[in-house]
C-alpha cells in the first residue's frame, strides 16, 4: 500500500510540476521585453521570477507529501509533518523526525521524487538563465 500512495503522490507531484513549469515558460514569455533590452537588472529580475514559481512549486510539493503523512497519522501537526517531508525532499536525512516503520519507505520515495523535481526546476532555470544571457548580450551587440 505504501508503494501504491507513493507513487500515486509521485504521480500528483510531477503533474503540479509540470503545471509550474508551463507557468513559468508563460511567465518568461510575457516578460520577454526585458530579456530582450540590454539590461542584466532586467533580465535578472524575470530570472528571478520564473525561480520563484518553481521554488513554490517544490514548496506544494512538499506541502503535498506533509498532508499525506498527516492524513496517515505519522505527524500530529502540519509543521512536523510538513519539515519531515521538506528534509526527505530534499534528500538531507537529518533523522531527527521519523515515520513509523509501517510507513518508512515513503521517506525514500519522496527523496527520489524531490531529486527528480528539483532537477527539472534547475534544468528550467538554467535554461532561461542561459536564454536570457544570450539575448541580452544579443541586444547590447547590436
Amino acid at each position: 500500500m505504501n508503494l501504491v500512495l507513493g507513487l500515486a503522490t509521485m504521480g500528483s507531484c510531477l503533474l503540479l510540476q509540470s503545471l509550474i513549469f508551463a507557468r513559468s515558460i508563460v511567465y518568461y514569455g510575457r516578460h520577454d521585453h526585458l530579456v530582450n533590452s540590454p539590461s542584466f537588472a532586467a533580465s535578472l529580475l524575470v530570472i528571478n521570477g520564473v525561480m520563484l514559481l518553481l521554488v513554490l512549486g517544490n514548496l506544494a510539493q512538499i506541502a503535498i507529501w506533509a498532508l499525506l503523512f498527516q492524513y496517515m497519522g505519522e505527524f500530529p501537526s502540519f509543521d512536523d509533518a510538513f519539515y519531515h517531508s521538506a528534509v526527505n525532499f530534499a534528500t538531507l536525512g537529518y533523522g531527527d523526525l521519523v515515520m513509523s516503520e509501517e510507513h518508512r519507505l515513503l521517506g525514500p520515495i519522496e527523496a527520489v521524487n524531490g531529486v527528480l523535481m528539483i532537477g527539472v526546476s534547475t534544468a528550467a532555470l538554467t535554461a532561461a538563465f542561459q536564454d536570457a544571457i544570450k539575448k541580452t548580450i544579443n541586444t547590447r551587440n547590436r
